[in-house]
C-alpha cells in the first residue's frame, strides 16, 4: 500500500455512493498581533442533500462568534454554501477563503454546550471573512491505494475519511464582527478530507495544530477506537521539512463540571528526534454532533475547540487543540488525568 496525493486532489471528488460521503476542507489562523483567529470549515454531504458549514472567530477580549449551519446542496460541485466559499488558485501553493453572513457573539462562549439556548439568548452580528493562504510546507497524507496505483478495495479509514491531507500555512487578510474588523496575518493549518465520515466513528480523538513561525509547527494526532486501538500520527515541521511524528503521549488538565481540556503536556518523537510541547488553552467552545447509529444507538458527540497557546524549545506558538469525546454518563470517554 502507498498514498497517493495529486494536484487534482485540490479540488472536488466524484460524489460516491455511500450516504454518509463527505468532502470537506478546513481553515485555521492565529494571528499574535491582533490577538485574533479562528477557523472555517465546510463539509458537502451531498448524498443527504446538505452541507456542515461552520465559523468560529476567537476575538481579542475573550468574545466568540460562531455560526453553524446546513445550508441545502444537490452536489458535490463546488466548496460553496451558506455564504462560505473556498476557492483554489494554485494547488498545494494558495487558496483563499471567503465567509458572508450571521455569527451569534457569545460573551460566554461555553454556552455552546446547549446551542439552542445559545443561539436564543445571545445577539447575533454580521460578519466577514476574507484569508488567502499560502503553503509554507510539504504536503503530508492522502488517499491510500495499491502499490500499483489502483484503488484499495477495503476501506482502512474506519469511517473516518478514506482521502486525507493537511498543510501548515500562513494567512493574511480581513475579519469583520459587527463593527470591528481587524487586519490578520497570521499562522495555520488546513486540511481536505474525503470519503464516507461519521463523526461517531471515532470513540475519541486528541488533534493538536501548531504553528510557531514560517518554518516550525507540529500536527500531532491520537485517534481511539471504541475497542481501545490507537493511530498515532503528525508531523512535525522543522526548517521547512516534515518528519512524520511515530509516537506521541498527551496528558491533559481538565477544568470545570463538564471536564474541559486547559492544560496540555504533549511529548512526541520523529525517528530519533524527540519533542516535548506545552499548551495552556486561551478560549474553548464546545461543539456537539448527534446521529443514531445504524444500529439504533444514539451518540452524542462533542467537539470541543480550544484556541491554544503552545511552548516548545524556547519558543511560543499558537493553534488549536480539537479533542473529540462521544459523551457517555454525562462525561467524556476519553477522560484521563
Amino acid at each position: 500500500m502507498k498514498i497517493r496525493l495529486d494536484p487534482e486532489d485540490e479540488y472536488l471528488h466524484p460524489l460516491e455512493e455511500a450516504t454518509n460521503f463527505n468532502e470537506s476542507m478546513y481553515f485555521n489562523v492565529y494571528d499574535p498581533a491582533e490577538k485574533i483567529g479562528g477557523f472555517l470549515r465546510l463539509g458537502n454531504r451531498a448524498n443527504e442533500g446538505y452541507a456542515e458549514m461552520t465559523t468560529c472567530i476567537y476575538l481579542p477580549d475573550g468574545r466568540v462568534g460562531f455560526m453553524f449551519g446546513r445550508p441545502e446542496i444537490s452536489n458535490n460541485d463546488a466548496f460553496d454554501a451558506g455564504g462560505m466559499k473556498f476557492d483554489v488558485v494554485t494547488p498545494f501553493e494558495a487558496l483563499r477563503t471567503t465567509y458572508t453572513g450571521k455569527v451569534v457573539l457569545l460573551d460566554e462562549p461555553l454556552q455552546m454546550a446547549n446551542p439552542r439556548k445559545a443561539f436564543t439568548d445571545n445577539p447575533w452580528v454580521d460578519a466577514r471573512v476574507e484569508l488567502d493562504y499560502r503553503g509554507i510546507a510539504p504536503m503530508f497524507g492522502g488517499e491510500p491505494v495499491n502499490d500499483d496505483g489502483s484503488p484499495l478495495t477495503e476501506d482502512l479509514s474506519g469511517g473516518f475519511a478514506r482521502g486525507h491531507y493537511e498543510q501548515h500555512v500562513g494567512a493574511r487578510g480581513v475579519i469583520q464582527v459587527g463593527d470591528e474588523e481587524w487586519a490578520v496575518d497570521g499562522y495555520g493549518l488546513r486540511d481536505h478530507s474525503w470519503g464516507p465520515r461519521f463523526w461517531q466513528a471515532p470513540w475519541w480523538y486528541r488533534w493538536l495544530t501548531m504553528n510557531f513561525d514560517d518554518h516550525s509547527g507540529f500536527m500531532i494526532s491520537i485517534v481511539t477506537s471504541r475497542d481501545g486501538k490507537q493511530r498515532i500520527g503528525g508531523i512535525a515541521l522543522e526548517d521547512g521539512e516534515y518528519r512524520h511524528i511515530d509516537r506521541a503521549e498527551i496528558e491533559t488538565d481538565w477544568v470545570g463540571d463538564d471536564f474541559y481540556h486547559q492544560e496540555i503536556r504533549v511529548k512526541a518523537g520523529a525517528g530519533d528526534r524527540e519533542y516535548e510541547i506545552t499548551g495552556s488553552v486561551l478560549n474553548l467552545i464546545p461543539l456537539r454532533n448527534r446521529r443514531t447509529s445504524p444500529e439504533g444507538e444514539k451518540l452524542v458527540t462533542r467537539i470541543s475547540e480550544g484556541m491554544t497557546e503552545w511552548h516548545w524549545n524556547g519558543h511560543t506558538g499558537y493553534g488549536l487543540s480539537e479533542y473529540l469525546d462521544q459523551i457517555v454518563d454525562d462525561k467524556p470517554v476519553g477522560l484521563t488525568p
